[in-house]
């Protein structure tokens, strides 16, 4: 069944908004900004605080968990972040960029890759595969999908990713059997994964400004 709605991806970060967008009801996003707010959730990575971008025309996903989660920048700024855990994903004609201010670091990979629903495992094939992918961000967009949805379970309960921790006893947290978002959108402070396999790669500094970010 679909559990989410599109939604854009602008200006600070919208906690509601971002709960539409992937399938968190009104009421229970209302308890994850509280969390947020109480510093209910501790910092525990620490990061460079430059955001990047990354859009894909599709994502299917195993072993999905989502929770609050916190990084650290070097300047020791701690900034909250929605953290959002796959056991697997395969993503299709992936781009990421991070805008450095004199140029863009663009990377594209399997730009010709095609989900086809009816033969998931052969368009897999082509392409970009993460293993243990773990993803913390402030903005999401697209048209989710989820299997097996369970929401509103306590955040060190969660273990659809295979991950051995999550969030803080008592926060809010969610996770599903699968998911699939069509037209993904993000921007995010970090991305991990145990394996990340890029098909047909390509990395270029740009020096056009904006414009050559992925959106």
């Amino acid at each position: 069944m679909k559990d989410a709605q599109s939604a854009p991806a602008a200006g600070r970060t919208n906690w509601r908004r971002f709960a539409v967008a992937v399938g968190v009801p009104t009421a229970v996003a209302g308890g994850l900004v509280v969390a947020l707010a109480q510093g209910a959730l501790a910092a525990n990575i620490t990061v460079s605080g430059t955001q990047f971008k990354l859009t894909a025309d599709h994502l299917e996903g195993r072993g999905f968990t989502q929770y609050g989660g916190a990084v650290t920048d070097v300047s020791g700024k701690t900034t909250y972040d929605a953290t959002s855990g796959i056991q697997h994903a395969d993503l299709y004609n992936l781009c990421q960029s991070v805008n450095a201010g004199v140029f863009v670091l663009k990377i594209t990979a399997a730009t010709d890759a095609k989900y086809d629903a009816a033969n998931p495992a052969d368009s897999a094939k082509n392409a970009v595969q993460a293993d243990d992918l773990l993803i913390g961000m402030s903005e999401l967009g697209g048209d989710a999908t989820f299997k097996n949805i369970q929401i509103g379970l306590d955040a060190s309960t969660l273990n659809a990713d295979g991950q051995a921790t999550h969030g803080r006893a008592g926060t809010f947290g969610q996770q599903a059997s699968g998911v699939s978002i069509e037209n993904l959108k993000q921007q995010a402070y970090l991305t991990t994964a145990s394996s990340f396999k890029l098909k047909g790669m390509s990395l270029k500094l740009l020096f056009g400004g904006t414009k050559d970010e992925c959106y």
